[in-house]
């Protein structure tokens, strides 16, 4: 028995989504409508956790803390394809154990290639 796809079973989704989107506009529209409104200078200069600004904003900086953060993200990615691997440990057995050292080489020459370049020194 083949189960059909027709577009009256889609209703239900459609009314939920309709309600979800009405509900928010509503409510954005109805606290912006009735909420206060004071303006005074201390909401209409720029707010930076907590610090005064100094300075313009585009002044250079230096590529070293993107590359840093950039680098952190990819090793923290790679570090979860890790988990399930430690999860399934025992049924993987040796292929995966293999596979895994394969995965872990990669990421040492990654992290060599890296540290030959200098990403991670500082000036």
């Amino acid at each position: 028995m083949e189960i059909q796809s027709l577009p009256v079973n889609y209703l239900p989704i459609i009314f939920q989504m309709l309600v979800a989107v009405g509900f928010v506009v509503t409510t954005m529209f109805v606290t912006h409508k009735i909420g206060p409104k004071r303006v005074t200078a201390d909401k209409l200069t720029p707010f930076e956790s907590g610090i005064e600004v100094i300075g313009n904003a585009r002044t250079p900086m230096s590529i070293k803390y993107f590359l840093v953060a950039i680098l952190f993200v990819l090793f923290d990615v790679e570090v979860i394809f890790m988990y399930p691997w430690a999860i399934n440990f025992k049924e993987l057995g040796k292929e995966g154990m293999i596979e895994m050292f394969i995965f872990m080489a990669t990421l040492l020459l990654g992290f060599v290639y890296v540290i030959k370049k200098g990403a991670l020194d500082w000036d």
